[in-house]
């Protein structure tokens, strides 16, 4: 694809995609990772991630050893194909069901640490289920299902893949998809994804943030709370909550709490000079 090799920690990790070497080479080489991850944190960040591990790990009854992967899922609140991605990049392809300390400051480092092209290649690298540098459209409609279900979850828990068709085919419709993994079904490279990026910004919020645990403070989670009149009926309005939080990726978190409806055509009339009247004046954004 002609992708740039990244500087480590991230370069590290890609190399443990790659058969582990037996012996003290492959524990010198996490080790020498490790070295290199903890330099982005300083004390206080490297003990308050360790307080996190031991706390994880006594959950994990493995005698604060490694975090196993349901205790990881339920404290980052990530279920479906999106926990078991991440879980693996973080434990570097293992597949051993088990998180250490030195994986978990590995990762944070690169993820949430690293340059945007480390990120951003991390994110594309937990989305690529088959490791063939190849995004599926039918592999992103799933984890765009898994996110929107963990937005909107407290509003509908019983909603089905179906409810969310038109926002998942809005999403992807924005994006390319220009490269073939030997199949019939176009992949999304990582230039691709790269550029899809700055299309779907709450997407990429969301995607940057898994690491984080679960809060009104977490990128990407946030639905801005639709005020407006009695009168008006709630089917009657264009901006529906799933794309006020689409639309809230390109704004700052403190503009994310409250959008009040100032203006409404049918009820204010559709007089340009009334539209004016009506959002002129007002403190804070607007948008029309």
């Amino acid at each position: 694809m002609g992708r740039t090799e990244t500087t480590k920690p991230a370069g590290e990790l890609r190399r443990e995609k790659t058969p582990a070497k037996k012996g003290n080479s492959n524990s010198s080489s996490v080790d020498h990772c490790f070295t290199s991850a903890s330099r982005a944190f300083t004390q206080k960040k490297l003990a308050d991630l360790k307080s996190l591990f031991v706390s994880l790990a006594s959950k994990s009854q493995s005698n604060d050893q490694y975090v196993s992967y349901p205790v990881f899922q339920e404290y980052f609140g990530l279920s479906g194909s999106l926990g078991e991605r991440i879980f693996d990049m973080v434990t570097q392809h293992r597949k051993d069901d088990k998180m250490t300390f030195e994986d978990l400051v590995i990762a944070k480092a690169t993820y949430e640490k690293g340059t945007d092209d480390e990120i951003a290649e991390f994110i594309y690298q937990t989305l690529d289920v088959n490791g063939n540098g190849v995004l599926r459209r039918s592999d992103l409609e799933s984890f765009l299902v898994v996110i929107l279900k963990s937005v909107f979850s407290t509003e509908s828990s019983d909603a089905e893949s179906s409810d969310y068709k038109e926002m998942v085919d809005a999403l992807l419709d924005a994006a390319t998809f220009s490269k073939s993994d030997d199949g019939s079904e176009k992949g999304m490279s990582f230039e691709d994804f790269r550029s899809w990026c700055p299309l779907v910004p709450t997407i990429r919020k969301f995607l940057g943030s898994l690491l984080i645990p679960p809060g009104p403070v977490r990128p990407g989670y946030q639905v801005p709370h639709l005020l407006y009149e009695d009168s008006v009926s709630s089917d009657r309005l264009l901006l529906k909550k799933e794309y006020a939080w689409h639309i809230g990726g390109a704004l700052p978190h403190h503009e994310l709490v409250e959008w009040k409806l100032l203006y409404h055509s049918s009820l204010h009339g559709q007089s340009f000079n009334t539209f004016l009247g009506h959002t002129s004046g007002m403190e804070g954004s607007n948008m029309a």
